[in-house]
């Protein structure tokens, strides 16, 4: 952590007006300056940065803060990169304190066998040539540090050789253990190396070449990796996602290395797992327009549904790119498909639009229960939009279905809220929330199951922890609420169950008391009562 004292002499030494001028246009007005305000459209300056007390404020919206927060803000930073930002504007140096270097040996375990890898992939022929045969170059594999690691023997010999404390590797993830059996985590596999956004080594992906069930394998969760809120290649990738305003997110390692390796330089990746709310922060820096470029197989389309829906209902701009069957962006860089690409990347499928034309698609409209099911799914998206986006595409489904825009209703009228309902605490949800803010490990486990959709009276303060924002007080609240219990991991899955079927049985009577048509809501009741079913039979349902 970067040191207190720190930080505030860094306060000291940067003015909040050469700071705020290097981003926008400020103007004299007495002994203050103002400007349009950068964080909302305005047409007359509401926007002040005030010398003297070292702050700005915008009258309009309510944005303000210090200089660090401005940074925060304007470049959507987390506070130590924005500390960090206006440190190497001044040419400031830090200072961090304890917490800090208890995780250096991680780091310096995390950067030695990185090296090592490195050096391997060039000794050994069979990695080199999975590779080449792939059609990546030299200059990809030095500028993705691509490597290849050997049996477990050699790694643990190495990590000896270069005296790293075992308990360091094991923290780090580089190596696991079994009882009294120590061993390396990667083992034959050509590796990827995984880094933070700031640019700092977390971990390791890791591509079998010996024909082992695991195809791909990722580092474990450790105290520096967390693969829910971190994207392949952004370190790489992000100067040129704030430059163009583009983020293309691919499926794997590969598709990255040769998407950049064509020029496509704003590509990353997921790390083997689906895009989640806990990757939004990252993916909002800079408000990219999100590109999704993912196979055109089953898995992939509903890779693509899912991520889709997230991105859209939190309003974020984008769309799909589903590659033709059987190929994927790496194979066809290969073939010299690079104009084919830009064309594609150029023209996306709008989220609504793909999801919507998925939607219909995977429904019979001849039989009339199966176009009836079509609409009820097409609203429940809607629904789910800002309200005039949703408006604008009821029409788009309407014409997909070929029935009257009339015939889509998307709002409907319910008796006001008393107090008492807004006030309302769900313990479940709530245990839910505390469990993650006190193990942040456990977040892909969860995410696994549930999403913040499943949040009935609690998703605010779900996505807030999702997103690390713990100094916000209502997730401070949950923390000191001592009717609140965490769930015990042995226990994590068993209760994430136990909270999807509480959920679709309070859906159900929620739908059983609305205003809405008769057979929607019969079709709703069905669907919620086969999800419980599958719940109580230990299956996870995805939608």
């Amino acid at each position: 952590m970067i040191d207190r004292s720190s930080i505030e002499q860094l306060k000291n030494v940067v003015d909040i007006v050469d700071v705020v001028g290097n981003y926008i246009e400020l103007k004299k007005a007495g002994t203050n300056y103002k400007a349009l305000c950068p964080f909302h459209d305005e047409d007359t300056p509401s926007f002040v940065v005030s010398p003297s007390k070292q702050i700005f404020h915008c009258f309009g919206c309510g944005a303000g803060g210090d200089a660090i927060k401005f940074v925060m803000e304007y470049e959507k930073l987390s506070y130590p990169e924005a500390v960090e930002k206006l440190a190497s504007m001044y040419n400031f140096t830090l200072r961090y304190d304890k917490g800090q270097s208890d995780l250096a040996p991680l780091f310096k375990a995390l950067e030695l066998i990185n090296e090592y890898y490195k050096k391997n992939l060039f000794t050994h022929q069979k990695a080199l040539g999975y590779l080449k045969e792939r059609g990546v170059s030299d200059a990809s594999i030095e500028k993705f540090e691509l490597g290849y690691a050997p049996d477990s023997k050699s790694q643990l010999d190495f990590l000896r050789s270069h005296l790293i404390n075992p308990k360091d590797a094991l923290t780090a993830g580089i190596l696991a253990q079994e009882g009294d059996r120590v061993y390396a985590r990667m083992i034959e596999r050509i590796t990827f190396p995984i880094y933070s956004p700031k640019g700092a080594i977390v971990g390791f992906g890791g591509r079998t070449i010996t024909g082992h069930p695991a195809k791909y394998l990722n580092s474990p969760e450790t105290k520096l990796f967390h693969k829910s809120k971190i994207l392949y290649g952004y370190h790489i990738a992000k100067d040129a996602i704030f430059r163009q305003k583009q983020m293309i997110v691919c499926e794997g390692y590969l598709d990255v290395v040769m998407l950049h390796q064509a020029g496509f330089a704003t590509a990353v990746a997921t790390l083997g797992t689906a895009l989640t709310a806990a990757h939004l922060p990252l993916i909002r820096r800079g408000e990219p327009q999100v590109i999704l470029a993912y196979d055109g197989d089953k898995a992939g389309i509903a890779a693509a549904m899912k991520a889709s829906k997230l991105l859209s209902s939190h309003d974020i701009e984008g769309g799909v790119v589903i590659f033709p069957a059987g190929q994927d962006p790496a194979d066809m860089v290969k073939a010299g498909k690079i104009e084919e690409l830009r064309a594609l990347f150029a023209q996306p499928r709008p989220f609504a639009e793909f999801i919507l034309e998925t939607i219909v698609k995977s429904h019979d409209l001849t039989n009339p229960k199966e176009k009836q099911k079509a609409l009820y799914e097409g609203i429940a998206y809607l629904r789910t939009l800002p309200e005039l986006v949703a408006e604008e595409y009821k029409n788009f489904l309407a014409a997909l279905l070929g029935i009257l825009p009339s015939k889509i209703h998307l709002h409907h009228k319910s008796a006001p809220q008393t107090p008492a309902q807004l006030e309302t605490k769900d313990t479940k949800e709530l245990s839910v929330i505390k469990t993650i803010l006190l193990h942040p490990e456990l977040i892909d486990s969860v995410l696994d199951i549930i999403s913040p959709e499943h949040f009935l009276y609690h998703k605010a303060e779900f996505s807030l922890a999702l997103e690390g924002n713990t100094d916000h007080p209502a997730l401070r609240a949950i923390l000191l609420d001592e009717d609140i219990h965490p769930i015990p991991q042995e226990a994590l899955t068993r209760e994430l169950l136990s909270f999807l079927i509480k959920y679709y049985e309070k859906r159900i009577r929620q739908v059983a008391k609305s205003q809405l048509p008769f057979e929607e809501k019969s079709f709703l009741i069905r669907k919620y009562k086969e999800n419980i079913l599958k719940l109580r039979q230990g299956e996870i349902v995805v939608e």
